[in-house]
């Protein structure tokens, strides 16, 4: 569903998020993901991890909403936030060195 006028977007956004569906002109909907303004920029911000660990094969995802998961050292690892992510790198120094100029 496409709603040009902001306004609308997010009135009808807000309630989904808490019930995870709505009434819209009698019309059920169920909101599956929330491709909000924010969710999409906090996305957006993984982008040259995600592109770098690609080629690092780091089989990495980002997961719903903007949260960043790899495979490294045998193990998935999650992270919601670069500040997180850093934090972990220096304690690695084989993905400190892959990541170096990202964080």
């Amino acid at each position: 569903m496409k709603l040009t006028k902001i306004k609308n977007k997010e009135k009808l956004l807000k309630p989904a998020r808490e019930k995870k569906q709505i009434t819209y002109k009698g019309t059920l909907i169920w909101l599956l993901a929330d491709f909000s303004a924010e969710t999409l920029q906090a996305r957006r911000e993984w982008h040259d991890i995600l592109k770098v660990m690609k080629g690092k094969s780091l089989q990495p995802r980002l997961l719903y909403p903007a949260r960043l998961s790899f495979r490294f050292e045998g193990e998935i690892k999650n992270f919601t936030d670069k500040q997180k992510l850093r934090e972990f790198s220096n304690t690695k120094p084989a993905l400190q060195k892959i990541l170096k100029e990202l964080l």
